[in-house]
């Protein structure tokens, strides 16, 4: 089968490698799409101390099932499937506190084993989610990163009628724009760089874009100020955009060496709470749900390529034209 293989930092191919061949508990995947998220951009570097190399990467996957492994009773030969890629050990003192998302011995599919840049992929049949035939397929595509989106609202305090302010207009701040509108915010304002990014979330979530949350008429601050960049000066400015008794999340992955300043003081007089949110925790299926109830996520992705064409997938998203990049062994022709 073809497959993007990663040998080291820096060292990536589409190439020909062995058909996987499923395990006890284990269904193999015929690959229909694959995002291409920062994550896959860490593992490229070298940056990820827990993946080894050769790798295939890929966890946001979305396929159909055909084969399977012994002792498997579902889904079926035929299910049309998306992948919860994270596998927590549920031994550890996390997963025994009910918090697999913060295992101790982290495991994931297309970070510690193959995943879904590849034709075919083995995934264990319990991260096999089956999906309503309405569910488009853009949409299935997007059901692990939406996990994470609604992971991180089941994290906030979830008030209507607050207004919020997401620093962030690419993939993961337009779903959490989705969501919380969903939800019930009153408004959603969305601070970003990126011209483009900013029209294009004008007119799929957002009430007010700018590059500078100083345009915005909220002398006050926001209710929930969402930080989905990772990056130190929106981090920092957000932190004095919260309203007081409001909430600060952190949803953006920072470099972990970089450290951001706040006033402790401020935090204690306006009673800000600041909470984190960490990748899927008990959030695939209502992701799924979602998106069957009629939360439209299509717009977002922008692009479907080739495994050939991975090479062009990286230098957009590292250049930041597009949205969402889905890979497929046999891309679709978007016109």
């Amino acid at each position: 089968m073809r497959a993007v293989l990663v040998s080291g930092p820096g060292q990536v191919t589409v190439t020909d490698v062995p058909d996987p061949t499923p395990g006890p508990g284990e269904v193999i995947v015929a690959v229909s799409s694959c995002g291409l998220c920062g994550t896959d951009m860490h593992i490229l570097g070298g940056e990820l101390p827990s993946v080894s190399y050769p790798l295939v990467p890929g966890h946001e996957l979305t396929g159909e099932v055909v084969a399977l492994g012994p002792g498997v009773t579902g889904p079926k030969v035929g299910s049309r499937v998306a992948v919860d890629p994270n596998m927590p050990c549920g031994a550890c003192h996390y997963c025994r506190i009910g918090r697999g998302n913060l295992c101790e011995d982290y495991r994931a599919v297309g970070v510690t084993q193959d995943g879904g840049f590849a034709e075919l992929v083995a995934v264990p049949a319990r991260c096999a989610y089956t999906l309503p035939d309405t569910l488009s397929d853009a949409a299935a595509g997007l059901v692990e990163p939406l996990s994470c989106a609604v992971h991180a609202l089941n994290r906030l305090p979830r008030r209507p009628g607050e207004h919020y302010l997401i620093y962030g207009a690419g993939t993961m701040g337009l779903m959490m724009a989705a969501v919380v509108r969903n939800a019930g915010a009153a408004s959603v304002s969305m601070v970003d760089l990126n011209e483009d990014r900013l029209a294009f979330a004008q007119s799929f979530a957002a009430d007010s874009v700018a590059a500078d949350a100083d345009a915005f008429d909220r002398p006050s601050g926001f209710e929930v100020v969402i930080d989905a960049t990772g990056a130190i000066p929106a981090i920092e400015d957000g932190l004095g955009r919260v309203r007081k008794g409001g909430t600060f999340l952190q949803f953006g992955v920072s470099d972990p060496a970089r450290k951001a300043t706040f006033s402790p003081y401020l935090v204690y007089n306006s009673e800000i709470d600041i909470i984190g949110s960490m990748a899927v925790h008990n959030s695939f299926q209502p992701a799924i749900d979602l998106l069957a109830s009629g939360l439209d996520l299509d717009p977002l992705v922008s692009d479907v390529l080739g495994l050939d064409d991975f090479d062009t997938a990286v230098a957009a998203f590292k250049a930041g034209t597009g949205r969402k990049i889905h890979l497929a062994p046999k891309a679709v022709d978007r016109g």
